[in-house]
């Protein structure tokens, strides 16, 4: 891992690390954590498994925390201001590889990737994980619309534990159904936290991350 810091455009400082793989980089990949006022911050291991999942398929790898987390800079923006720290990891790691790019993000990160990407060109495909559609007492802006995100045609993969109360099957698969090329995973025996199915949730991702951006056939 190697330490980085990188700056967003309205002036914060950004603590992250990137993970780069043992082969020539074939594109590069963010990860956006959960939230920081229920603990999230990029040291979780579904985002380790992630992390190492990636680079292990040729991606260069950023994983950062968001503003106002631990030795990020800045204070904490309820998820609005968070797009631009998405955008700025963007603009970090694909000065690391020339090839396209994933944005991955795991419940308040997937909704904040999210609506990064919807204006976001660069963002050549998208990992939610844990969508939170059903916030309950997670503090979170709205997820974007149907009619928003029908014209949102770059390749989604949407995953979630069976048992995710913040992102129930039914709710995910209709999200997913206005989105013209996204695909739903579920991962059974597990809720939003993915507990022992880190690794099973991550080789979803980097085979997903394989087919949408390198035209492969993503066989784990």
């Amino acid at each position: 891992m190697e330490p980085v810091r990188f700056g967003t455009e309205d002036g914060v400082s950004l603590e992250g690390e990137l993970r780069r793989p043992e082969t020539l980089a074939v594109g590069s990949a963010v990860i956006c954590h959960a939230h920081p006022r229920h603990g999230g911050s990029k040291d979780h291991p579904i985002l380790w498994a992630l992390r190492n999942e990636l680079a292990s398929r040729g991606f260069v790898v950023l994983a950062f925390n968001f503003r106002g987390t631990m030795r990020s800079a800045g204070t904490y923006g309820a998820g609005h201001t968070e797009t631009k720290d998405v955008d700025a990891a963007i603009g970090r790691v694909r000065r690391e590889s020339e090839g396209p790019t994933i944005v991955c993000g795991w419940s308040f990160g997937a909704n904040v990737a999210l609506r990064e990407a919807l204006t976001d060109e660069r963002v050549g495909a998208l990992a939610l994980i844990g969508l939170p559609i059903e916030p309950a007492d997670i503090e979170i802006p709205p997820t974007p619309g149907p009619s928003e995100l029908r014209a949102f045609a770059r390749p989604t993969l949407l995953l979630a534990g069976e048992g995710d109360v913040y992102c129930p099957r039914p709710r995910l698969e209709q999200l997913g159904a206005a989105m013209p090329n996204a695909e739903v995973v579920i991962v059974p025996g597990t809720d939003h936290f993915l507990w022992r199915r880190e690794k099973e949730a991550a080789e979803t991702v980097g085979s997903f991350a394989e087919r949408a951006l390198l035209g492969g056939s993503g066989a784990d």
